[in-house]
């Protein structure tokens, strides 16, 4: 199986997890999503109130430069992990 076929099976695996992680780890795993399916962020900021995708946001942010392979990587390591 090759990294996208893992990386869109660990998509569906995400979604079944057993127990629902943290706000902490949902939001490395939108990150890492975001940066494997999409790359650097774009676009602007979000407002300083809206906390919520202002926080997303910044996790992706923080990812900048990673290749989205890595990206793809971390992604299904860490859903492995939540896994077991």
């Amino acid at each position: 199986m090759d990294l996208n076929q893992q990386f869109e099976q660990a998509v569906t695996e995400s979604k079944e997890l057993k127990d629902r992680p943290s706000n902490d780890t949902l939001l490395q795993l939108y990150s890492l999503y975001k940066q494997a399916t999409e790359g650097d962020v774009n676009g602007e900021a979000p407002a300083m109130f809206d906390f919520v995708a202002k926080a997303k946001y910044e996790a992706w942010s923080a990812l900048q430069g990673k290749t989205q392979d890595e990206a793809r990587q971390e992604y299904i390591n860490l859903v492995q992990k939540l896994r077991n």
